[in-house]
């Protein structure tokens, strides 16, 4: 059996054994709902409490502005759809990124079907928001702005401070989905002028189905779902305080060593990229160059599809995607890969390899080497790629 190598952490992390054992009392001993008027049930709310306070603390934000979730898209349906609910009296113009993930975009195109009007702002071929772009769109009737930290496929960090800044300006709010960028960025929403964050914890170690929205205080955003007074009568719903104490305890572990970790997987990360441009021909990295999350390496692998090169590559103990991995069973072309300029066929050969805290180098030299093989076998039963060589097909926008 071909070792393993486990290279997708964008999709979701491996829940950590510390953060397994900071959910256990919350299913035997400290089990009570958080509603409840006896010491069980307060237990609960006070453990809620203080894991709202502790994650607060690694945004810079008050306790009172962290609304917990069942992931990240929901807090994503949740800010976009409520604000626009909320503040309808300014206007019905929302602004977001040809880039983002399916949770806003979706939510987007919900909107415009039930009155709004959406401006979905262009990239550069890195992937990045030009700022004169943003302030060209807005305009008086502009409520909301959401722009993704860091995007979930291609890696490309934003300048959100200075695309709030922007926002503010002209008196509209300002969201970001941050669900690919926690943990492995530095974020401070006061810092960064941010109204609305989204975050999920299964992108840092925590377990899936929790997530939060950092809501700021003094917005008037109304409830998402409704039939009870939970998180302060705007998320009803009992709370998932097992999920909850894991998220504060997943961020506790790995914020204090942000830095650390992000240096590391940048060498990784760059010794990757290095070695996949250099030794597969006709291969491009997707993405700023620099400007990148620190464990991000997405390539374009010219005359094969993602879909098959991700199956051989699981063959030989590569775990990797295409591209997000809420869309995995889509055969479409990356929308991110199309905003960038990729023409289709290019865009189809994507793949997509997110480090983890405990990748090695000989892991990336081992994925290298794999990569070769299979990129080689996959041409060699690609008519394309046998057109190309003889010189009937011109190549094109690989760089």
């Amino acid at each position: 059996m071909p070792k393993q190598i486990y290279l997708d952490n964008a999709a979701t992390t491996a829940v950590l054994p510390e953060v397994v054992q900071a959910m256990l009392p919350y299913f035997t001993e400290t089990y009570g709902n958080p509603s409840s008027l006896y010491a069980v049930g307060q237990d609960a709310q006070a453990a809620i409490s203080d894991a709202r306070e502790r994650i607060a603390a690694h945004l810079n934000a008050n306790a009172a502005e962290i609304y917990f979730t069942g992931s990240g898209s929901e807090a994503d349906n949740w800010a976009l759809k409520a604000t626009m609910e909320a503040y309808q009296s300014k206007g019905r113009h929302l602004i977001t990124s040809a880039i983002e993930h399916h949770a806003i975009l979706h939510s987007a195109e919900w909107l415009e079907k039930n009155g709004c009007e959406v401006t979905y702002l262009p990239v550069d071929a890195d992937g990045l928001v030009n700022p004169a772009d943003l302030q060209a769109a807005l305009r008086p009737d502009t409520v909301l702005v959401s722009v993704i930290m860091a995007n979930n496929e291609i890696g490309t960090i934003q300048p959100i401070a200075e695309l709030a800044a922007i926002t503010h300006a002209n008196g509209s709010l300002f969201h970001t989905d941050a669900v690919q960028a926690m943990a492995h960025l530095p974020i401070d929403v006061q810092a960064m002028g941010i109204d609305m964050l989204s975050a999920s914890a299964h992108k840092f170690h925590g377990p899936k189905g929790v997530g939060l929205l950092y809501i700021k205080k003094g917005l008037k955003l109304r409830s998402f779902i409704h039939g009870g007074a939970q998180e302060r009568k705007r998320r009803a719903g009992t709370e998932n305080v097992p999920g909850i104490m894991a998220m504060a305890a997943a961020l506790d572990l790995v914020m204090p060593s942000l830095a650390e970790r992000a240096e590391k997987a940048k060498a990784l990360r760059d010794h990757l990229i290095e070695r996949v441009l250099a030794e597969v021909p006709y291969s491009r990295l997707n993405g700023h160059l620099s400007q990148r999350l620190p464990n991000n390496a997405n390539f374009s692998l010219q005359f094969i599809e993602g879909e098959s090169i991700l199956m051989m590559l699981a063959a030989q103990g590569v775990m990797a995607s295409s591209g997000s991995a809420c869309t995995s069973g889509s055969l479409d072309p990356s929308h991110v890969l199309l905003a960038i300029g990729l023409p289709h066929e290019i865009a189809h050969g994507s793949l997509r390899l997110t480090l983890g805290d405990d990748t090695t180098i000989e892991d990336i030299d081992y994925t290298v080497e794999v990569i070769k093989t299979v990129v080689e076998q996959l041409r060699s039963m690609s008519p394309l790629y046998e057109d190309f060589q003889r010189g009937k097909k011109p190549i094109s926008a690989i760089r």
